[in-house]
């Protein structure tokens, strides 16, 4: 960590004459979701973990209203005016800044003056929330520039409507949640129904793991993916079941029926989103089940459940991609690895494994020659590595 910082310092006396005493600077990190894929959305509940690996932003206020920034990770410089946001613009790392402005500003916060900053992130293919690291860290800054007291449940709320409401992405809170909540050595349960959370530490008769990252070379943009059409689907589903049940009434999301409920009415469902509603509620059994393994400390329980959900993701959800799906396979089969599955939506990015540290080394080796047979042109592109739980977003 010292070493980007001490980068970061010294780039921003480069770049704009600004002292390493009047730097700050945010940790935002990534994020892993052991069980609980694609169900955030719907109001399920989810698991996550903060890793070690995380978006750096060095800043300090501007003393006005601009917004100078730049990026270790991205070209290009973004400049604005906060009292003058423009719109989203496609394919630009810029949204995310802007978003924050706009999202700290609908909800009543007073901005007198941007900041000039310097980002940095190893990492930005998909898959580890980089994109609601990147948008946490930009209201962590904000808020220190402009005294703004916010507490980690508003500031989930306002990086979630970064993503719906300035990039137009139907997510739910898992990430924002993961990323502001979590502790290290702890499993970060999330009621994404009432935003509340809980903190489960690992138990002592737990034994070691790595968190193995296999990213897949894939980088389309997932606002351009099946993401939002799988959203839709639930809601259909949920439409569905809502009428038979006699509660129209009532937000067409899945969480709002109860297991019982589905069981008595699933007949009403065909086709996708039939799929969708099953994929919803036995991720949700899973979550249940994964939370009393981690409790007792039983990992190779965990693990297991870890692979059905990736199981479920390919076959219910279908939201892989050939070389996800290929990569989840391999994952699965690597000695070592206690379970895996698909990191984010599974259109692009990664997958994540639990594996046993005495054995890293050697699953990362043969990961990656796997994949190299499978598909050649991406895994050049394609890096894979362990890390560790960590706490999560802060001001160092």
């Amino acid at each position: 960590m010292s070493n980007i910082i001490d980068q970061l310092n010294t780039e921003m006396y480069t770049r704009f004459g600004i002292q390493s005493s009047d730097v700050q600077i945010v940790r935002s990190p990534y994020r892993i979701c052991p069980l609980g894929a694609h169900i955030d959305h719907q109001l399920g509940s989810v698991t996550a973990m903060a890793i070690d690996q995380a978006v750096y932003l060095a800043f300090a206020p501007s003393g006005n209203s601009q917004m100078q920034l730049q990026s270790l990770t991205f070209d290009g410089n973004v400049q604005f005016d906060i009292n003058t946001v423009p719109d989203k613009q496609d394919s630009d790392w810029g949204n995310y800044p802007r978003g924050a402005v706009r999202a700290l500003q609908d909800q009543g916060h007073t901005l007198t003056q941007g900041i000039v900053g310097l980002s940095a992130g190893k990492m930005n293919e998909g898959g580890l929330s980089s994109s609601a690291a990147i948008g946490v860290a930009f209201l962590l800054a904000l808020e220190q520039a402009n005294n703004i007291t916010v507490t980690p449940e508003e500031n989930i709320r306002l990086d979630q409507a970064i993503e719906n409401g300035y990039l137009g992405l139907k997510n739910g809170i898992l990430d924002q949640s993961a990323i502001l909540l979590s502790r290290n050595n702890h499993l970060t349960l999330i009621d994404c129904e009432s935003a509340s959370y809980e903190l489960i530490p690992k138990s002592q008769s737990m034994p070691p793991f790595d968190i193995l990252v296999a990213q897949s070379g894939l980088k389309e943009a997932l606002v351009g993916t099946g993401y939002n059409t799988r959203v839709d689907e639930c809601a259909q589903a949920a439409g569905i079941l809502l009428e038979a049940i006699g509660r129209i009434d009532q937000k067409p999301l899945l969480g709002n029926i109860t297991s019982e409920e589905y069981d008595t009415h699933k007949n009403k469902l065909s086709g996708d989103v039939a799929k969708r509603a099953q994929h919803f509620f036995n991720e949700s059994a899973r979550v249940q089940q994964g939370i009393e393994a981690w409790r007792t400390g039983d990992l190779n329980t965990f693990g297991r459940l870890i692979s059905e959900s990736g199981y479920s993701s390919v076959h219910n959800y279908e939201c892989g991609s050939k070389p996800l799906i290929d990569l989840y396979h391999i994952l699965i089969e690597t000695d070592g690895v206690y379970g895996a599955r698909f990191s984010g939506a599974g259109f692009r990015g990664c997958c994540v494994a639990l594996v046993d540290p005495s054995k890293s080394a050697a699953a990362l080796k043969h990961i990656h020659t796997q994949y190299q047979q499978k598909h050649p042109d991406l895994a050049q592109n394609a890096s894979s590595f362990t890390c560790q739980p960590d706490d999560g977003a802060r001001i160092l």
